[in-house]
């Protein structure tokens, strides 16, 4: 049984998709403890009754002793044969509800983010971070989402023993819309935050809509409302009616809106492995998306990668897009979407985290085994 900690479980963010698909996926028992919410959302994203759910609504550094104890005291009831703990936060915490539950249990960590731009995090995540760095040649091991992810935290100081990758992993829609070209509705989907960067994306648009004046675009994501008012400033700041952005806000079936766009566009400052690319591009979706995380190496050739915060260059990539032939729009499609069948299939995935967890379990029970990752 796998006891799984996680930051939170209430949100569509990549961290709760990608645990949520490994649950969906698996036949075992866990437990899942949120150190603030579980939400309705996230367990149907599970899908599955062998699981238990616990929130543990620390919501404030001062609530963080109460759910350490009640979280070594779950793995003293729950025996658990690994403690998985996904992002900064759950990985400080979980670690030293292991040392406190006084029971010889493997703690792998699973880092969800590269170091790109440290300074797009909060303060509270800065110092998870911090701490996680400290603490890391504690744990049992650390499984990366991606290689630049795993060489920068190597490089700020992170152990690298028994320092692993693997990608997310995604089911491939079996009947999507196929879409012919021209490029004409853009689609960005992330949460209201600095590290996505929408203020580079709305003047890139703005660029590219000199050029392509019928563009339009779809941006969807917690605080991604007309209610928001840093985002009507963007829209007046670049000089963009408001009919050509569509504000769709948090949804919660995000296949509608895969199906609605051509083309996928990542404008974030930092990220690990960006989920939303892959999940676009297993809908064929071509994507243009900043130089961050794994990004680059996901879309390879089928679409285009420009630096981070460089609005003229990713509008200059957004024009190029909108300018493509059809033939060239359904070749990019085909590519994008024959790149996640062929590497991120989640039926691959969830065995190489089984590989993984096998290994740090073995090692336990074993301690002059030698661990290969």
């Amino acid at each position: 049984m796998i006891l799984h900690v996680v930051t939170d479980f209430s949100t569509q963010g990549g961290a709760q998709a990608m645990l949520a698909r490994l649950l969906s996926h698996s036949d075992e028992r866990a437990v899942v403890v949120a150190l603030t919410e579980v939400s309705d959302r996230c367990r149907a994203m599970a899908g599955t009754d062998k699981v238990e759910y616990i929130s543990l609504h620390a919501k404030s550094p001062l609530s963080f002793p109460r759910a350490i104890w009640r979280i070594a005291r779950l793995i003293r009831v729950h025996k658990p044969e690994v403690v998985l703990c996904w992002m900064y936060h759950a990985m400080v915490v979980g670690l030293i509800a292991e040392v406190l539950s006084m029971r010889r249990v493997p703690v792998i960590w699973t880092v969800r983010q590269a170091l790109d731009d440290p300074a797009a995090f909060t303060r509270s995540t800065r110092m998870a971070v911090w701490l996680s760095q400290k603490l890391s040649r504690f744990c049992g091991g650390i499984i990366y989402n991606s290689t630049r992810a795993l060489e920068q935290h190597t490089k700020f100081g992170f152990a690298d023993a028994n320092a692993t990758v693997v990608p997310n992993g995604f089911h491939l829609p079996e009947m999507p819309q196929k879409r012919s070209g021209p490029t004409r509705v853009l689609g960005l989907a992330a949460r209201f935050h600095p590290q996505k960067d929408f203020e580079t994306f709305f003047r890139a648009f703005a660029i590219a809509r000199r050029a392509v004046p019928d563009l339009t675009a779809r941006l969807a994501g917690d605080g991604v409302t007309a209610e928001n008012p840093a985002l009507r400033e963007l829209l007046a700041k670049n000089n963009l009616p408001q009919e050509s952005v569509t504000l769709c806000g948090d949804l919660h079936d995000m296949a509608d809106f895969y199906n609605s766009i051509d083309l996928l566009v990542l404008s974030s400052r930092t990220e690990g492995f960006p989920n939303v690319i892959a999940e676009a591009m297993s809908y064929g979706r071509p994507v243009v998306t900043t130089d961050v995380g794994d990004a680059a190496t996901i879309v390879g050739d089928s679409g285009y990668v420009v630096p981070a915060r460089d609005a003229q260059a990713l509008g200059q990539s957004l024009t190029d897009a909108a300018n493509w032939s059809s033939e060239n729009y359904i070749t990019r499609s085909s590519a994008a979407r024959d790149c996640i069948a062929n590497s991120y299939s989640l039926t691959a995935i969830a065995k190489a985290y089984d590989a993984v967890l096998s290994g740090v379990e073995t090692q336990v029970r074993h301690p002059t085994a030698t661990h290969t990752g």
